[in-house]
């Protein structure tokens, strides 16, 4: 691509990153990674991404259109909020002066989104680009149907470019959709550096949860819901016990809305294999200030999930150097590699029992200061933020000089 054009963009081109309203990590990493490149950025943000950080980002503009975001508001309120931020949405999309709208994620009512908005965006002459961090996450939550998979063939057929993380995902979003193969590009999913960091050491970690200082622990992390596979791993815990190996289970995260009868049942399997005293039940929502903690008192993050593309929280571990002990599912093994954790088959709680075991005699264990940094350069490395700007960037510039008026069935040409 010309100087010429990358220059201009970094110049002149604004564009308005539509968050979603969550997902700090990734809204804030892209966000400061393109105004360090002098891209003019209009962040659609809500209450809980209205932070120091994101108002510390130079020539940022900060709109905070979604405003509160709890989920503990009676039906009317949320009815009457979501009704608010599609009026003011609405209203700065008329008005605004980025042509381009990036759109991290949709709405809850994503229907509405990918179809109605998507149009109305066309239609006022918006470049549309949207970073696809599921391709079909209703497929993986069993719950995909007629409605939402001509949505998203909709959504996608009228961006002018799609964002995914994994060649997997480029390919199941043109199978699968009939997404134009020159119009998806691959970036990597940025490194997660937006966590408190501090001198706390592991001992200390344990000591705050009441664990032992010198024992064992591994960390599952995140929102419990059934495709990540929680089960499995309870599952392959009792197993350990069973052969004597004594490891902890940290489980840290809030449960998603609609997977209580899940959690139900986990917990039951819990009291039912009689390893109560061997799971750290943390279930709840997890701040920034706190998440080191957890971090730091595991040895390694598990991942048993069961269906999914690519998932943020190998990213977290690896900020923290941590190895990752993952399902072969997805696109996980791209990243989960031999000098990052280990890989088990899905679904096998007798596998990843024997995986854990594994990891505890590997190198990654007793050598944990080397693996750590050698963990950390390599996220660093392949991960970089920079890295994801700079291909984000050549399509913003591709989109920016091309002056023409966008279809809004897209051309047959373009980017």
């Amino acid at each position: 691509m010309p100087s010429s054009r990358v220059n201009s963009l970094r110049m002149d081109t604004r564009v308005a990153l539509l968050t979603g309203g969550t997902d700090k990590p990734y809204a804030l990493g892209l966000a400061s990674a393109l105004a360090a490149q002098r891209v003019q950025v209009e962040f659609i943000g809500s209450n809980e991404l209205d932070c120091p950080q994101v108002r510390a980002i130079p020539g940022l503009v900060f709109l905070n259109l979604r405003g509160d975001q709890r989920e503990e508001v009676p039906f009317a309120g949320k009815l009457v909020r979501v009704l608010v931020y599609y009026g003011r949405l609405v209203r700065y999309v008329a008005t605004a002066k980025p042509m381009i709208l990036h759109i991290l994620w949709n709405s809850r009512f994503e229907v509405f989104d990918r179809t109605v908005l998507m149009v109305y965006y066309r239609l006022l002459g918006k470049r549309v680009v949207l970073t696809a961090h599921n391709v079909n996450g209703a497929a993986r939550d069993d719950k995909d149907g007629w409605a939402n998979r001509l949505s998203l063939r909709i959504q996608y057929r009228l961006c002018d470019h799609v964002f995914v993380h994994t060649d997997a995902m480029k390919r199941e979003l043109v199978a699968a959709f009939g997404a134009r193969e020159q119009r998806v590009t691959v970036i990597p999913f940025g490194i997660n550096d937006t966590m408190p960091h501090s001198e706390l050491k592991p001992a200390a970690a344990r000591q705050r949860l009441g664990m032992a200082v010198n024992g064992r622990a591994v960390l599952f992390f995140g929102q419990i819901a059934p495709y990540k596979g929680l089960e499995y791993l309870i599952a392959a815990v009792a197993v350990l016990a069973k052969t004597g190996e004594d490891v902890r289970l940290i489980v840290a995260g809030r449960v998603k809305r609609g997977s209580e009868g899940y959690w139900g049942s986990i917990r039951r399997s819990i009291t039912d294999l009689g390893i109560e005293d061997l799971v750290v039940q943390k279930i709840r929502f997890i701040p920034d200030d706190e998440v080191e903690t957890y971090f730091k008192a595991a040895d390694a993050v598990v991942i048993p999930y069961v269906d999914i593309f690519q998932s943020g929280v190998p990213f977290l571990a690896f900020s923290f150097g941590l190895p990752v002990i993952a399902t072969d599912v997805g696109s996980l093994r791209e990243d989960v590699t031999s000098e990052t954790g280990l890989l088990c088959k899905p679904k096998d709680p007798a596998d990843l029992a024997r995986v854990i075991a594994a990891f505890y005699r590997s190198a990654l264990h007793r050598e944990p200061d080397r693996a750590q940094e050698r963990i950390r350069g390599l996220a660093a490395e392949r991960h970089s933020w920079e890295t994801v700007v700079d291909r984000t960037r050549a399509v913003y510039a591709s989109l920016a000089a091309d002056g023409r008026s966008p279809h809004i069935f897209g051309s047959r040409t373009g980017p």
